[in-house]
């Protein structure tokens, strides 16, 4: 079906917000239609075979990038006939331009990021892919002990303490279109604190966000595990909120490629979300994390103490304030294959924030760009041999800390409904 035949069934004379939902209405019929053995384009000359078979898959430093490391580590890569050499990267804008040169193949990257460089929002505009989510829920915000000081615990006080003490607050996040930024932002304004008016925010590699704290170059920072636990271990500063508070199971990191890569190598494509698939649903037993824990530690992936990561990686959380528990919305890998299913509803999530900053003039075509991005039929062909659950709709729904309630069905609408924005 053509954009032409979408427009004329779900246009028709109804109003914007009746066509909105007349469009996830149809995505649902096609995606319900859809084969999960899809052939075309994916079994290259009758095989199964991976096109290309040696690859370089990049990686941040960070908790989340474990199932990438671990599909090495376990020979799973190998299982699935790939010669994988994963490339520790400095930062994200590294990952985005290597990744558009063709230097990687494919990496461990933020959600938010693909999306920026798919509407030429997050540098030079370039087709992009998500082949799986990689982790749902596990990164946090961390506060300077210097606002502490001045009686800046959480977000209501903090808000207090910037009306009443005027001067420059500075933020940091890991890339302008990113996952953390936008969790950043959306908890600054929920607690009525505009995060470029009120607030000066900047763009810190993750595994740099505990230095430049300790030297006095931000007053917060929103990142991945470990750099949120290492804050604590290294007392300089304390969590004032976890992400999955804000959002429970919100999507995070992807297995990220260029749109080129999946239509030029299909079945390596499908060899990798399988091997790292496999990985996920290893890393989500329990009793594997202490042990998953010490690997990615080591110098050559993660580079902190064993501890920092063990810790919250089993739901094991102190604030650095004098509280403790155990947190059921961890940072999962698999959970029965919802963590790694690529929503439509989740790219587009990132989009309304997009446009909510004013990094977006205009709205895209949610659900059309998503849909292009996320490589759902792809994803399914993998499950499917790995015997792993699939979701019966693109969509899902969420309702926030806020309240605010997101299920994907009138993006345009949502992304204009909120009080702080650009």
């Amino acid at each position: 079906m053509n954009d032409a035949d979408t427009d004329a069934l779900t246009n028709n004379g109804a109003d914007p917000a009746r066509r909105e939902f007349l469009k996830s209405a149809l995505a649902l019929s096609l995606y319900a239609a859809m084969p999960a053995g899809l052939s075309s384009r994916v079994h290259a000359a009758g095989s199964d075979a991976p096109e290309k078979t040696d690859l370089k898959i990049g990686f941040i430093p960070l908790t989340d990038c474990a199932s990438v490391v671990m599909a090495g580590e376990l020979g799973l890569y190998k299982k699935y006939g790939l010669n994988v050499t994963v490339t520790k990267e400095a930062s994200w804008a590294g990952v985005r331009d290597k990744l558009m040169l063709g230097e990687l193949d494919a990496a461990h990257v933020l959600y938010g990021l693909v999306y920026g460089v798919q509407l030429g929002i997050g540098g030079q505009k370039k087709d992009m892919a998500i082949l799986m989510g990689l982790n749902h829920n596990g990164q946090a915000i961390t506060l300077s002990n210097a606002l502490k000081d001045k009686g800046a615990v959480d977000g209501a006080s903090l808000k207090k303490l910037i009306d009443a003490e005027k001067g420059e607050y500075t933020f940091a996040q890991t890339f302008p279109t990113g996952t953390h930024a936008m969790w950043l932002y959306y908890w600054l304004a929920a607690h009525g604190i505009h995060p470029f008016k009120d607030v000066k925010n900047i763009v810190i590699p993750p595994p740099q966000m505990v230095a430049n704290m300790r030297v006095g170059n931000m007053d917060g920072y929103c990142v991945g595990e470990p750099w949120n636990a290492r804050a604590i271990y290294d007392q300089i500063g304390f969590t004032a909120t976890t992400t999955q508070a804000i959002w429970k199971d919100h999507p995070e990191k992807v297995l990220g490629t260029t749109l080129e890569f999946v239509q030029k190598y299909p079945n390596t494509a499908r060899a990798l979300i399988m091997a790292v698939l496999e990985a996920s649903k290893y890393i989500d037993t329990t009793t594997n994390r202490p042990q998953v824990a010490k690997i990615i530690a080591r110098k050559s992936y993660v580079n902190a103490p064993d501890p920092v990561i063990e810790g919250r990686m089993l739901g094991k959380y102190e604030n650095g304030l004098g509280k403790s528990w155990i947190d059921p919305d961890y940072m999962k890998f698999y959970n029965d294959g919802r963590v790694n299913f690529p929503y439509l509803s989740d790219g587009m999530w990132f989009m309304t924030q997009h446009k909510r900053w004013g990094l977006l003039t205009d709205d895209p075509d949610y659900l059309a760009v998503a849909s292009q991005v996320n490589q759902i039929a792809l994803y399914k062909q993998a499950a499917e041999q790995l015997k792993v659950p699939v979701p019966t709709e693109p969509l899902r729904s969420s309702t926030f800390f806020d309240g605010a309630v997101w299920d994907g069905k009138n993006p345009k609408q949502y992304a204009a409904s909120f009080q702080l924005k650009a």
